[in-house]
């Protein structure tokens, strides 16, 4: 990559690395009662509002966003790696604009906040708008069957040998290498887990036909439920690991290593 596409990348990736240590710290510390709160994309936000100059925070994080979109975008579009053109090649660049369209989307609504309006619920009230659409228990279906696939996938990044081979050969330091296998191998398992439950959500209410938000909050809150808080504070620091693993890849933008 170029200096400049270089230097996108890595503000892209701390972007998305502090939003996900955030989430992973806050609730972790919701689940041992040191206080925080189980937060999904938009409690971060709000998190970040509350604070000093928070709205000074935002915008440093919805322009790091943006920077997050753009590399997502230029890797589908750009095919930088040099993808083959198969089925599994072009799944892979759609997975790549999708991801970019998402964060684009977080941005927004990070600069919206950041310049006096209100979040506006990105995630959330996208996915109550699809379920109380004329097909919402067909959509919620085909959002759980592709979150069920992206958790399958996370946790085979976690454990496949191909993950490990990919850090070895990035030219990068010994230390940084223990580092990145480790938080990676942790905070993709814990993806894998709430997106994987997440799916659940998504099945469960197309079958009832509910119309209400789906979030990663609602995963957490699961997830407590039915296994405990020991549980949720394990997968919570996964999550923030995985925030730690996206900060140290930032340094190494061309680390294969998604």
């Amino acid at each position: 990559m170029s200096s400049k596409k270089e230097m996108i990348a890595r503000l892209g990736m701390g972007a998305k690395g502090i939003v996900y240590l955030l989430i992973g710290v806050l609730t972790a510390l919701a689940a041992f009662g040191q206080g925080g709160s189980k937060s999904g994309k938009d409690g971060i936000l709000k998190f970040l509002a509350e604070q000093s100059y928070g709205k000074v925070l935002l915008a440093i994080l919805g322009l790091g966003l943006v920077c997050y979109m753009l590399y997502r975008l230029y890797q589908a579009f750009a095919n930088p790696k040099n993808l083959d053109d198969d089925a599994k090649g072009y799944f892979k660049r759609v997975a790549y604009g999708a991801s970019g369209v998402v964060y684009g989307f977080f941005a927004y609504s990070a600069l919206k906040m950041a310049f006096g309006g209100s979040s506006g619920g990105s995630g959330s009230s996208s996915s109550s708008k699809l379920l109380n659409s004329d097909y919402g228990n067909i959509i919620a279906f085909v959002i759980a069957i592709i979150l069920l696939g992206k958790a399958i996938y996370e946790l085979y990044v976690a454990y496949s040998g191909k993950y490990k081979e990919d850090v070895e050969h990035a030219g990068i330091d010994s230390d940084a290498q223990s580092l990145l296998i480790k938080s990676g191998k942790m905070g993709f398992t814990a993806r894998g887990i709430v997106i994987g439950i997440m799916a659940y959500l998504f099945f469960k209410a197309g079958m009832s036909n509910s119309s209400g938000d789906i979030n990663r909050t609602d995963a957490f809150n699961l997830l407590q439920n039915e296994f405990g808080t020991i549980v949720l504070g394990i997968v919570a620091v996964g999550v923030a690991l995985y925030g730690v693993f996206m900060l140290i890849k930032s340094k190494y933008p061309d680390t294969n290593v998604r």
